[in-house]
């Protein structure tokens, strides 16, 4: 059965979310996907380039990874590979001077903190984020989040090849549902872990679904 998202709704609601659909129409922040944009994470901060009209997943090309449950810094560059023929450019991220464990949605999982969720996709891979980020450097790019987060809440975008580009004045989580289902992920897997990576990082319990 197609996950709707009606039923995104309800399953934000019944974790105690307050979560609401809009219309493409009336979402003024979605511009269109260019293919010089970084597949990039959903963190809400700026960045260190302007590139930012890409697909926006958990972690960037590490969304990927986790929801396959593959766990190695070769399955990370056949994975930015995959991203480079469907034409977005793969990356991850830091922030700071370097710190690649400032993606906390990275830190979760080389942590082990989505065992809970899935005890073979959750469970970490066998790289560090300095050894995830080199492999995929060397495909891709890596990108630096600067400043603290003060994302006031998620979207999650359900059209096609539109996305949300990142304002560091005016912070949102930016989730792309239409990109998972692109990359043939589990999406009901993908967006509980998206709402447990909002939950556990402290962040806004507030969705606004976009739909076309």
């Amino acid at each position: 059965m197609t996950l709707t998202p009606e039923d995104v709704v309800g399953v934000l609601q019944g974790r105690g979310w307050e979560a609401t659909i809009v219309k493409q129409s009336e979402c003024s922040d979605l511009v269109p996907v260019e293919s010089s944009g970084y597949l990039k994470c959903v963190d809400g901060r700026g960045v260190d380039h302007t590139n930012t009209r890409g697909p926006k997943m958990l972690g960037g090309v590490y969304a990927i990874a986790h929801n396959r449950g593959l766990k190695t810094t070769d399955d990370l560059q056949d994975i930015c590979r995959e991203v480079s023929e469907k034409g977005y450019i793969p990356s991850v991220h830091g922030d700071g001077d370097g710190n690649m464990l400032g993606c906390g949605y990275c830190k979760l999982w080389l942590t082990g903190k989505f065992a809970d969720l899935d005890p073979v996709k959750g469970a970490p891979p066998t790289y560090s984020a300095d050894d995830g980020a080199a492999a995929v450097k060397a495909k891709g790019q890596v990108e630096m989040c600067k400043g603290s987060h003060a994302e006031k809440f998620v979207y999650i975008n359900f059209v096609e090849d539109q996305t949300i580009e990142p304002n560091h004045d005016d912070q949102k989580f930016v989730v792309d549902a239409w990109a998972a289902m692109k990359f043939d992920l589990d999406v009901p897997s993908y967006l509980v872990t998206a709402a447990a990576t909002v939950e556990r990082l402290g962040g806004p319990k507030i969705a606004k679904l976009v739909v076309p």
